[in-house]
């Protein structure tokens, strides 16, 4: 087959993801198969217009801003000569209303629509303008097959008006050849740790004022991750008197991030809403349990009690209480720990991609 992918970033933008991460992992394993993927996304400064990423072949156009107003534009002049068998939208931030192009195949493919929770994240004339752009989702997508990374993403669609029987659910998978435990390099004291993007959505916030409840003057926080957010996450951490123990890494390179992993206690990660929680998993594959908020998506990446612990959303005394367990029990670091990878070893991104290439066949053959 041939195929098309929209997605708003590739893995190398400096402000890539989970959602990345993801079409990496599985249109490079179909490339592998045999079969030919474009990418269509948006560039940054300095960024070449062509790449290739792992046999997928990369065309960079536009801004964050622009890119919604110049996809099908571009697509019509360069791209639909391709005649590709299947086209894939990433619905992702702003849709780009792939139902109206005129493609011969198409495919939704979901982590998470933002719904209200982009009233956390922007000002409100933006949050409104998102919030307004989901709305059409139910009426112009009822038709369109559909993969989602989670039931809850699948129960979010149905609920805007998506069939039940149109959502396929493959789950994310997670490299635990490279991500391993290594119960030697686990932190002699409290560690807990923070990876992902500094985003106000992302309820970083919540996890600091944890860490400040917890208060144990040997425990540490670091956090890894880059974003708008991040000065006003630092004047927190000054503002509760925590600056010599709360440590904000920034950009953290692959094997940095397995050995931090590694060293931590237990990951965190307090979001109101995710696909799934990618690096929950990643988290899980390095034998280190997770605190996380028992939001949707997020509380499929999590078992509570067996792989970490899942407490209520914006609740940091609830997450204050999960730390304290650890700190006062830590062989119970281990324990969920060791469940915890036997956890993520179910999930590989073999499994997905396979279940990804068989839904589009399925498709495309229809």
């Amino acid at each position: 087959m041939r195929i098309l992918v929209l997605n708003w970033q590739d893995y190398k933008n400096p402000q890539a993801g989970g959602a990345e991460l993801h079409l990496q992992e599985i249109f490079s394993r179909i490339v592998a198969r045999g079969h030919t993927v474009d990418l269509l996304c948006i560039s940054w400064p300095n960024a070449p217009q062509r790449s290739n990423l792992d046999g997928i072949d990369v065309y960079r156009i536009g801004t964050r801003h622009t890119y919604p107003f110049l996809a099908r534009g571009y697509y019509t002049e360069n791209l639909a000569r391709n005649d590709y068998d299947v086209v894939i939208e990433d619905l992702n931030k702003v849709p780009l209303y792939t139902p109206l192009w005129g493609v011969r195949n198409l495919v939704a493919l979901v982590h998470h629509l933002f719904g209200a929770t982009a009233f956390r994240e922007a000002p409100a004339p933006l949050a409104a303008a998102v919030w307004l752009s989901e709305r059409p989702l139910g009426m112009l997508y009822r038709n369109v097959p559909f993969e989602a990374v989670s039931r809850s993403t699948a129960d979010d669609l149905v609920q805007r008006g998506i069939p039940r029987s149109s959502i396929r659910v493959i789950y994310n998978g997670v490299d635990s050849t490279r991500l391993t435990p290594n119960s030697a390099e686990r932190s002699a004291t409290p560690l807990f740790v923070y990876l992902g993007r500094l985003k106000k959505y992302k309820r970083v916030d919540i996890v600091i004022r944890a860490f400040a409840g917890l208060n144990v003057p040997e425990a540490t926080m670091e956090i890894a991750g880059t974003g708008d957010y991040r000065a006003q996450l630092e004047r927190l951490v000054k503002s509760l008197d925590l600056s010599s123990r709360v440590k904000f890494l920034g950009f953290i390179p692959e094997e940095e991030k397995v050995h931090l992993l590694r060293r931590a206690w237990a990951s965190t990660l307090a979001s109101p809403k995710e696909g799934w929680g990618i690096s929950n998993l990643e988290a899980a594959a390095c034998g280190t349990p997770v605190i996380a908020a028992n939001s949707p998506g997020i509380r499929e990446s999590v078992i509570d009690g067996e792989t970490g612990f899942l407490v209520p959303p914006d609740d940091p005394q609830e997450m204050t209480a999960a730390m304290r367990g650890l700190v006062q029990s830590p062989d119970l670091v281990n324990v969920l720990g060791g469940a915890a990878r036997r956890f993520a070893a179910t999930f590989t991104w073999d499994r997905s991609a396979n279940e990804t290439l068989a839904h589009l066949e399925e498709v495309v053959a229809k």
